[in-house]
C-alpha cells in the first residue's frame, strides 16, 4: 500500500506535461466560469443556473490545475467559488444550493462531489476551515439519509462519498463517520451483484443506472474503498468488474464502450468522455490503496490514448462519445448510438449533455498528482510523465526531477538532489508495456525496482525502455497496433466545419463553438505487413502535444486498400464494423499511422491480409 501522493506544493508538471496543462488552462477548462452559464451563473455562487453537479465537477479539475501551474489568477477565481460555497453552508451543515423545502428531493450525489472537491482544495491550500466544513456537511448527511434514503445518482455513486468520509475520519476519528460509510453502502447500488447479471454482458438497449458507463468507471474502485472501512484493502470486486467490462465491452484503447450504457466491443459504438476520466481516477485510487503497478499501467493507457483522443488538441472542444473507428464526426440524421443523440460525437462546447464539459478537465491534473507517492519513508513513482517533486525526507530537502518524453520517447532520466546525506528508498516503476528495460545499464523487470541508498548532492539515474511494435487481436477478428503505451491509428486527413449558434441561451462562438470533422484522405485499409517491420519515427513534441498535424511520433505501416463499406443506414458517415471484403482494391503501400491521441478521426481496428 502506498501512502498519499505528494501535494500541489511539492509536485509540478514539467516538459510536455506542463505544456499540456498550459493548453488546458488557456482553453475550455480555464474559461468555463467566463463563458458557460451553468458554471458562470450557477446557483452554487448565487446565480439561477444549474445548482447540482456541474460547478463541483469543474472545480474538481480547475482547482488542482490552478495550483499545479501556480497561476494566481486561476487560484483567485477558484477561491471566489469556494468562498461562495462555504458562505452558503447552513447552521445545520447543509451545503448544497437549495431551499429547506427542496432538500427531500435533492439528489445527494452533488453533496458527495462538493465534499470531495473540498478535500482537493485542502490538499492545495491547507485551509484550516475545510475539515470542519466537510465534518458538518457529512454530519448533516448522516441524519438526512435516515429520513431520505439515497436515490438516483446518489444511490449509484454512494462510494464517492467514502473519499471525504475517510479524509474526515483521519482527522476527527468519530465512529459515526464509519457508520455513515456502512449506511451508504447498504443503501447504495451493489456492483458486486450488478456485474454478475446477464445484462452486464450484453449491449444495453435502454438507459439504466446499473449499466451506465460513467457509473461503471467510478464503481471500479467501490469495493476496494468500501473494504477500507473494515480495516483492509480488498480489490477482488474491482478486478472482477474490470475483467468483465474488458471481455464484453473492451476497446482497443484500454477502455470499455458505453454510449450511454454498456455497448459491447464494436469499434463503431462509442464511449462517453466522463467515463474515461472517472476510470483514470479509479485506477489512481486503486494504485494508491494497493501499490500494485498494474493500476498505473491501466491509467497511463487511458491518459495517453482515450483522453486526448476525445478532445481537440487545443482543448477548446471535446466529444461526448468517441468511436475507435470513427471516420466522420457530425450531427447525424439519426443516431448510431444506443442511448445518446445525433450530436454525441461532434467536437464542441457541450455535445449531447454538458456533464463532460465540466468533468473532463480533472483528467490531466489528477494524473499529474499520481506521479509520485510516499512509501516506506521514501518515494515511489506512480504514473510516468515529466515532473518534479520537492519535499523533505529525514530532515533533508530532496528534489526528484523526471526528465522524459515518455510516452513519446523511451528514456527516463531521474535526477535526485539532496541538500545533505539522507537514506531513503526510491521505487522506480517500469511500465508493463516495455519489452525490456535497463536501469543504469543493468537489466530490470517490469513493476517496481527499489533503489535504497544514501543520497547526497545530485545523482542521475537513467532508465532505458525498449518498445516493440505489436498487433493486438480484437474480438471483431481485427487487430489494433501498439508501440509501448501508445495505440496507433490511420492518419486520416481532417477537414472541419465550424458551427456557431445559440441554443437555450448558451452561445457557441469561436473558439468554444462546435465542429463537424470530415475525412480528406482514404481510410479503407488492411494491414499487409508484419508489425516488427514498421519503421518508427520520433518527431519533436509540438506546442500542442497531441497535435494531429504534428504528431509526436509515427509508424510507417504497410497496408493494402480494401472495400470496407458503410454501416447499414449510415452511408458515408459510419464505417461497417468489419469490412465488406478483404480483397485488395489496389497495390500495397506505406502510409503513416499516428498516435490515437493525436487524431480526431480514427481507424484503429483493421484486418490483416
Amino acid at each position: 500500500m502506498l501512502d498519499k501522493h505528494f501535494t500541489t506544493k511539492e509536485i509540478k508538471p514539467a516538459g510536455w506535461l506542463r505544456r499540456q496543462f498550459e493548453v488546458q488552462a488557456a482553453s475550455l477548462s480555464g474559461s468555463l466560469d467566463k463563458v458557460w452559464p451553468d458554471v458562470r451563473d450557477s446557483r452554487w455562487v448565487g446565480g439561477d443556473r444549474e445548482g447540482w453537479e456541474r460547478v463541483p465537477y469543474w472545480l474538481d479539475g480547475f482547482i488542482p490545475l490552478a495550483w499545479l501551474l501556480d497561476d494566481e489568477d486561476m487560484k483567485n477565481r477558484a477561491r471566489a467559488y469556494i468562498e461562495a460555497i462555504l458562505a452558503g453552508q447552513q447552521p445545520d451543515g447543509w451545503i448544497c444550493p437549495c431551499s429547506y423545502e427542496e432538500r427531500g428531493g435533492y439528489d445527494m450525489w452533488a453533496l458527495y462531489l462538493i465534499c470531495k472537491v473540498l478535500t482537493v482544495y485542502y490538499d492545495c491550500t491547507a485551509d484550516e476551515r475545510i475539515p470542519g466544513v466537510i465534518f458538518r456537511a457529512l454530519r448533516n448527511l448522516s441524519f438526512h439519509v435516515k429520513d431520505y434514503p439515497i436515490k438516483s445518482w446518489a444511490h449509484a455513486r454512494w462510494f464517492e462519498c467514502l473519499i471525504p468520509i475517510y479524509f474526515t475520519y483521519d482527522r476527527y476519528g468519530e465512529p459515526w463517520l464509519l457508520e455513515l460509510a456502512r449506511t451508504l453502502r447498504s443503501q447504495g447500488m451493489n456492483y458486486t451483484e450488478v456485474c454478475e447479471t446477464e445484462g452486464y454482458r450484453n449491449i444495453s438497449d435502454h438507459w439504466t443506472f446499473e449499466y451506465h458507463i460513467v457509473n461503471q468507471g467510478m464503481a471500479l474502485k467501490s469495493g476496494a474503498l468500501a473494504s477500507v472501512a473494515d480495516g483492509k484493502v480488498d480489490t477482488t470486486a474491482s478486478e472482477r468488474m474490470l475483467s468483465l467490462l474488458m471481455e464484453y465491452h473492451g476497446t482497443a484503447v484500454g477502455h470499455f464502450n458505453g454510449d450511454e450504457c454498456l455497448a459491447g466491443f464494436s469499434p463503431i459504438r462509442g464511449t462517453e468522455l466522463c467515463s474515461v476520466v472517472e476510470a483514470m481516477y479509479s485506477y489512481e485510487i486503486l494504485h494508491e490503496l494497493t501499490g500494485d503497478p498494474i493500476w498505473a499501467d491501466r491509467c497511463e493507457k487511458l491518459a495517453f490514448n482515450a483522453l486526448p483522443g476525445t478532445c481537440s488538441a487545443d482543448m477548446w472542444t471535446h466529444q461526448y462519445d468517441q468511436m475507435t473507428n470513427q471516420i466522420v464526426c457530425k450531427v447525424f440524421d439519426k443516431t448510431p448510438f444506443g442511448t445518446n443523440g445525433v450530436e454525441a460525437n461532434i467536437f464542441g462546447l457541450e455535445p449531447n449533455y454538458g456533464c463532460c464539459t465540466a468533468n473532463f478537465n480533472q483528467g490531466w491534473p489528477k494524473f499529474a498528482l499520481s506521479a509520485y507517492y510516499r512509501k516506506d519513508s521514501g518515494v515511489a513513482v506512480g504514473v510516468i510523465a515529466p515532473s518534479v517533486i520537492e519535499t523533505e525526507i529525514g530532515g533533508a530537502k530532496v528534489k526528484i526531477d523526471c526528465a522524459t518524453r515518455y510516452p513519446f520517447g523511451d528514456t527516463l532520466t531521474y535526477t535526485v538532489t539532496a541538500d545533505k546525506p539522507v537514506n531513503f528508498p526510491l521505487a522506480l516503476r517500469i511500465p508493463s508495456c516495455a519489452a525490456s528495460t535497463e536501469i543504469d545499464g543493468k537489466a530490470a523487470d517490469t513493476g517496481y525496482t527499489v533503489i535504497e541508498r544514501e543520497w547526497n548532492g545530485s545523482t542521475v539515474i537513467t532508465v532505458k525502455l525498449r518498445f516493440e511494435n505489436r498487433f493486438i487481436a480484437r474480438p471483431t477478428g481485427m487487430f489494433s497496433l501498439e508501440r509501448g503505451p501508445l495505440v496507433y491509428t490511420v492518419d486520416i486527413g481532417e477537414e472541419e466545419k465550424r458551427l456557431e449558434y445559440v441554443r437555450n441561451n448558451v452561445e457557441r462562438k469561436y473558439p468554444y463553438c462546435d465542429y463537424e470533422i470530415y475525412p480528406t484522405t482514404d481510410w479503407q485499409y488492411a494491414f499487409a505487413g508484419e508489425a516488427e517491420d514498421f519503421a518508427f519515427t520520433e518527431n519533436g513534441i509540438a506546442k500542442l502535444p497531441f497535435d494531429p498535424l504534428n504528431p509526436p511520433t509515427e509508424l510507417s505501416v504497410e497496408v493494402v486498400p480494401i472495400n470496407w463499406g458503410y454501416a447499414e443506414g449510415f452511408d458515408g458517415v459510419v464505417a461497417r464494423e468489419t469490412p465488406v471484403s478483404l480483397e485488395p482494391t489496389g497495390e500495397k503501400k506505406i502510409i503513416r499511422f499516428k498516435p490515437y491521441g493525436a487524431s480526431r478521426l480514427h481507424m484503429t481496428e483493421l484486418p490483416r491480409v
